[in-house]
Parts: structure tokens; C-alpha cells; sequence
């Protein structure tokens, strides 16, 4: 078998198990051993909705017990981590003015342009945007006329609905939109996770502003544990 059929395989193997195809049948439409579809779809994680499907077309009962210990796993392993995440939630408390400013420092330091000329705040992530730009109006008094958005998306994504999503959520006007960056699409590669709404970077012009952030994470690193 060359590279390229056991690629296409692979990638149609992961693609039929994600739809919630079973491994058995899978191996019998590819024709490939059971071992290597194993191995190609392990990191598949499959919903609820498919395991209960598996489980009413399985006859057996060694099979059948199987579906229902990996629906256990999963009911189990979704109860504890919203059990940690609630706990965290409590664990931070309240936010105050200073610790929402502190939390903006950390976050540019992380994610924030450290070349000098412009604030630029880039992610994927919607919450982590909505946080930054209400940070950037809250402690850099950011004018509205100044906050620029701009999209990084793959050529197969919609990017007029992610531009409106992004507006939207930040609620910085479309007109003060930059053009996005199109990214032609790898079909070839396996992505565990796909931004629909491709990443967003807000940027405003202005050199002084991003020369107090920085003098802002300076303060952070250097007095953090004197």
C-alpha cells in the first residue's frame, strides 16, 4: 500500500468515526485491519448520542457491555470535571477593579504583541477577547473610533459569518475591520480542534500606549515575588 492510499484511508477512517461509525464496520467498508483502524481513531472521543446508537446495534452482550462501561467513563469523567470547574469558579471569588487589571497585564503578556508601535491582542478563544477589548476601554480609555478587528481564517470557514460573529461579540463596528488573512486549508492534515470563527486580533495604533502596557508587565514580573 503507498503513503498516499494509507493517508487516504486513515483520514476516511477518522472521518467514519467521528460520524459515529462503528469500528467493525469500518473495517469491513476499508478493508484494513482492525489494529490500525484502532490506532488511527484512538483519540476519537464519541458523543453520547453515538455510543447509544452503537449500543442498540450491538447483539452481544460482552459488546453491549463494553458501550455501557464507555458510557459510564463518560458520564463519570463529565460529572467530575464540572464538579473542578465549579470549585474553581469558587475558588476565584469576586473580581475586583485591580485584579481585572492584573488579569489584563498577565493575559498581553501572554498572548499581547511585544513589538513596539501598536497594541495587538490575538486569539481564538471568544471569552479571551471579550475580556481584553472590555480591558482595553476599561484601563487604556481606548477611544471606540480606534479599536481595530481583524480575521485569521482557512479558506473553507465562512468569513463573513465569523466577521459578524466577532463584531458582534466585541462590538466593534465592520467598518473598522481590517481584510481578513485567508489560509488555504490542508485537507491532509488531522485537527483535533477547528475555529469555526477562525482568530481574531484587535489592534490599535498607537506607540505610547504600547509602551506603558509593557511598562505595566515590567511592574507585574519584577515586583511578582520580591
Amino acid at each position: 500500500m503507498s503513503y498516499i492510499g494509507k493517508l487516504e484511508l486513515k483520514l476516511k477512517a477518522r472521518e467514519l468515526r467521528e460520524k459515529g461509525v462503528s469500528i467493525k464496520e469500518i473495517q469491513n467498508r476499508l478493508r484494513v485491519s482492525r489494529s490500525s483502524i484502532s490506532l488511527w481513531v484512538r483519540d476519537i472521543q464519541l458523543t453520547k448520542k453515538q455510543l447509544e446508537k452503537l449500543y442498540l446495534n450491538k447483539r452481544t452482550g460482552s459488546l453491549k457491555g463494553s458501550i455501557i462501561a464507555a458510557m459510564n467513563k463518560i458520564k463519570v469523567r463529565e460529572e467530575l470535571t464540572q464538579k473542578i470547574i465549579k470549585e474553581g469558579r469558587k475558588e476565584v471569588g469576586t473580581f475586583s477593579k485591580r485584579d481585572r487589571f492584573i488579569t489584563g497585564i498577565a493575559m498581553y503578556y501572554g498572548e499581547g504583541s511585544k513589538t513596539d508601535g501598536a497594541v495587538s491582542f490575538t486569539n481564538s478563544d471568544p471569552g479571551a477577547i471579550k475580556f481584553m477589548v472590555n480591558w482595553l476601554r476599561e484601563f487604556c480609555k481606548v477611544s471606540e473610533e480606534k479599536l481595530r478587528g481583524s480575521l485569521y481564517i482557512h479558506d473553507n470557514l465562512d468569513k463573513i459569518k465569523a466577521e459578524k460573529y466577532w463584531s458582534k461579540l466585541t462590538e466593534i463596528p465592520l467598518k473598522q475591520f481590517t481584510k481578513a488573512y485567508i489560509v488555504p486549508n490542508n485537507p491532509h492534515r488531522l485537527r483535533k480542534v477547528k475555529h469555526l470563527y477562525g482568530v481574531f486580533r484587535i489592534t490599535i495604533s498607537n506607540t505610547n500606549l504600547h509602551r506603558k502596557i509593557m511598562g505595566w508587565i515590567s511592574g507585574v514580573i519584577n515586583n511578582s515575588y520580591v
